[in-house]
């Protein structure tokens, strides 16, 4: 009886520590997906994304926005704000002109450049836009910052003093590699030579291209190296060569959202009540929200097909495809070349669709395939060519990225978060 009891007690203890084990499993699970939100959400608010452009021969200030996207609405709020700065009639062909946008693609900002020392700005919050004539930055020089992990690599950056912009491109850089909403550990270090510009009192006014970077994941550093190629493509490489890039994404949307519906043989159609395959992968995500091509390739077809919706159909080198599916919009012609990472459609829910979604799908060889189970093929390594020029220039950075971190604290003044004169993703 007594050893019974021992038994029992035994095994009751067992059952009791189990439970605790999935409790705090479950209460870190919560956790993390609080912090991925709220990590997600300051992305949307605070980041914004500027890309260079040209004034376009022949075409006034509103046709030249126009010809890139800007929606008239948003020009007319542009010309209205900045008219009593600067008289936008006398704006000249070929000169620079940025436009920012959110991560979603919301425009957020716009620059002209006036003449090589003057910058008109015009900023928006929600409705309303303001204008003013700024001094372009004097100076640009390459600054080395870390940083370790507490809790997400956002606020390390923010504990850095430096913008939520840094932590996106940095997130970007070794998203390949690392899931920076599950694989962040307590600990983990980061360190980055990037460029910095600044007006002539020190004031940090963006940041330029990110040279070096490394982050240590529970141990296991990942490292970055910016190099061109020999046609002036500019990639990032592991010390040893190996680019950080595979053919493809990871995923066909800017941003990290959730699965609803996997790749299935046997799917219950919410719609058509019956049991059939579901060859692709649902993510939910809201009506608008811009959708990524995975890879380079050529647009077979892009139009309307069926309960299919509005389809974007991509083909792919080594025998892959890809399709994007319930679009809202489509932003590319059949025929056209697409290059990784660039916006193809909008989310919506187009065809045979309960509420807005991207159904995402992959083939290989004419057979539709997992994308979450696919081993994705890499990009090309550093040809043997170029590798001298490789070798000196890691031999520049890994130094700096290999000293011992520099401890920042919560108490580190903030940088100026505004967009540097260097667009993010120019090289």
């Amino acid at each position: 009886m007594i050893a019974a009891l021992s038994v029992l007690t035994a095994g009751t203890g067992v059952v009791a520590r189990a439970v605790q084990v999935r409790q705090a499993a479950e209460r870190a699970f919560q956790d993390q997906a609080a912090l991925a939100a709220a990590d997600a959400a300051r992305t949307r608010a605070q980041v914004v994304l500027y890309s260079e452009n040209r004034v376009s021969t022949g075409k006034t200030f509103t046709e030249s926005l126009m010809m890139y996207g800007v929606q008239p609405a948003a020009i007319a709020a542009i010309v209205g704000s900045a008219q009593h700065v600067y008289d936008l009639r006398h704006v000249r062909a070929g000169n620079r002109l940025f436009i920012g946008r959110s991560v979603t693609g919301e425009l957020r900002g716009l620059r002209y450049q006036i003449d090589p020392g003057k910058m008109l700005e015009v900023r928006t919050t929600g409705r309303d836009f303001f204008a003013a004539i700024n001094e372009i930055p004097s100076r640009t020089q390459a600054e080395t910052i870390s940083g370790q992990i507490r809790d997400s690599l956002f606020n390390a950056v923010a504990d850095a003093g430096e913008s939520p912009e840094l932590a996106y491109r940095l997130a970007q850089i070794f998203g390949y590699d690392l899931d920076f909403y599950t694989d962040p550990r307590r600990g983990d270090t980061f360190r980055v030579v990037v460029e910095k510009t600044k007006y002539l009192d020190g004031k940090t006014e963006g940041y330029g291209r990110i040279l070096a970077a490394e982050y240590d994941n529970d141990g296991h550093p990942y490292q970055a190296l910016l190099f061109h190629d020999p046609a002036g493509n500019p990639a990032y490489y592991s010390a040893d060569g190996k680019s950080l890039q595979k053919a493809f994404l990871r995923s066909p949307l800017k941003f990290a959202a959730p699965i609803t519906s996997h790749f299935s043989l046997s799917r219950f159609h919410p719609i058509l009540k019956t049991y059939r395959p579901h060859l692709g992968i649902d993510y939910g995500a809201p009506t608008g929200t811009p959708v990524q091509t995975i890879g380079a390739g050529r647009v077979e077809f892009a139009g309307r097909k069926g309960g299919d919706g509005n389809m974007v159909r991509i083909a792919h080198s080594n025998g892959y495809e890809t399709m994007y599916l319930h679009l809202s919009r489509i932003l590319v012609k059949q025929g056209a070349r697409v290059e990784l990472g660039q916006t193809i459609g909008l989310v919506g829910m187009t065809g045979l669709a309960t509420g807005p979604h991207l159904d995402f799908r992959i083939l290989q060889h004419g057979e539709f395939r997992n994308f979450l189970a696919l081993h994705l093929p890499p990009s090309d390594p550093v040809e043997r060519s170029e590798w001298n020029a490789f070798a000196s220039l890691r031999d520049q950075w890994v130094p700096l990225l290999t000293a011992a971190p520099q401890a920042h604290t919560a108490m580190a003044q903030p940088a100026d978060t505004s967009p540097g004169l260097t667009p993010v993703g120019s090289r």
